[in-house]
């Protein structure tokens, strides 16, 4: 596969990159991103290569993703799709500078413009539900945007699959403009998603991109069990062990299935980074893992996944060690006496 293999981003005609440019760790504003010559060179190595899908949010290093963004971009804005992201807030004690309500929706939408120096935003998401505003007040203002020219897509991060459906469903009847895009954390050490996300993304005609295919570096193999901590902390932390541990992910079971990562990696001649990617890619659902770097290197080395080819007993190996435990109501319905009961011995096709 190279970046050149374009894909269709949901029920849309978009094509994107089957790996698409995180750039959160574009600016150094929180402490640990890369700087402005450095984000240059990963977003130039990025583009050559022939990728094509941008993924950036207004408040990212407080707003320096995105500047840097809109300077990299130049006389190649026709050939990118960017995407960015609203939601979370950039005034402290301003209630209205966050949350997905109109208000925010739409100076979060002009504040990207700005410092993306563009004239229209390719794909908008709604960066994480908020549990305030109305599905019906988000899609008719983001319908509006659409219909303004200011964006061309609309996606979604971070929410419920129910309300996700109601929403999706809530576009359709009403002829707006529905989400082609899903972002949601994806990988090896996180695959509750599994359950009611994909099947629902899917279903309902929604791209899955997920963020962090890397577990936020556990499955890169570069931490131990001596490095396991939990942090409830409510800041960026200024380190990426710090935001790992926020996470949650920096525990047992994490290194445990980073370390099995490590054997699929020595096996295959490749490493845990290139292994943790490509075993996203694998998932048919996924049209783009969001790929970050902080330096030129690490961006190489993501790449490096495209190159990478699983066997059916190395994925097998992988699903079983990241196995997420079953929930209800499908704990219950796949078990046997269940089944008998629903249908009767008789052996039925399933619908896809």
């Amino acid at each position: 596969m190279k970046l050149t293999d374009y894909k269709l981003l949901g029920r849309s005609g978009l094509r994107v990159s089957p790996l698409s440019l995180g750039t959160m760790t574009f600016g150094s504003d929180w402490g640990w991103g890369a700087e402005s010559g450095e984000a240059r060179r990963i977003f130039d190595l990025y583009v050559d290569r022939g990728g094509n899908f941008i993924d950036t949010a207004v408040n990212y290093t407080n707003g320096a993703a995105e500047r840097f963004v809109g300077e990299f971009v130049g006389d190649k804005r026709e050939r990118l799709v960017l995407a960015t992201k609203f939601t979370m807030a950039r005034d402290p004690g301003n209630p209205n500078s966050g949350g997905n309500h109109r208000l925010n929706m739409v100076r979060s939408v002009e504040q990207s413009l700005r410092q993306l120096a563009t004239d229209r935003i390719d794909l908008l998401y709604l960066h994480g539900w908020d549990m305030t505003t109305r599905p019906d007040e988000v899609m008719r203002a983001l319908d509006d945007l659409v219909r303004s020219g200011k964006i061309l897509y609309v996606g979604i991060c971070n929410t419920p699959a129910w309300r996700i459906a109601e929403m999706q469903t809530l576009a359709d009847l009403r002829g707006w403009s529905p989400f082609v895009a899903l972002q949601i954390e994806y990988s090896l050490v996180e695959r509750t998603v599994e359950h009611e996300l994909m099947p629902m993304a899917a279903a309902l005609g929604l791209g899955v991109l997920p963020w962090s295919p890397l577990g936020g570096g556990v499955l890169t193999g570069k931490y131990s069990k001596a490095d396991i901590q939990d942090s409830r902390d409510a800041a960026v932390s200024p380190s990426r062990k710090g935001v790992i541990a926020s996470s949650g992910h920096l525990n047992d079971r994490s290194i445990e299935i980073a370390q099995e990562v490590r054997a699929v990696a020595d096996e295959v001649g490749s490493t845990p980074s290139r292994i943790a990617l490509a075993w996203t890619l694998a998932n048919p659902t996924v049209v783009s893992p969001v790929m970050g770097a902080r330096t030129l290197a690490q961006a190489e080395e993501n790449l490096g996944a495209l190159d990478v080819a699983l066997s059916s007993d190395q994925l097998a190996r992988l699903n079983q060690v990241s196995e997420p435990d079953p929930i209800f109501p499908a704990r219950f319905v796949e078990r046997p006496l269940v089944q008998q009961l629903i249908f009767g011995g008789a052996a039925v096709a399933r619908r896809v």
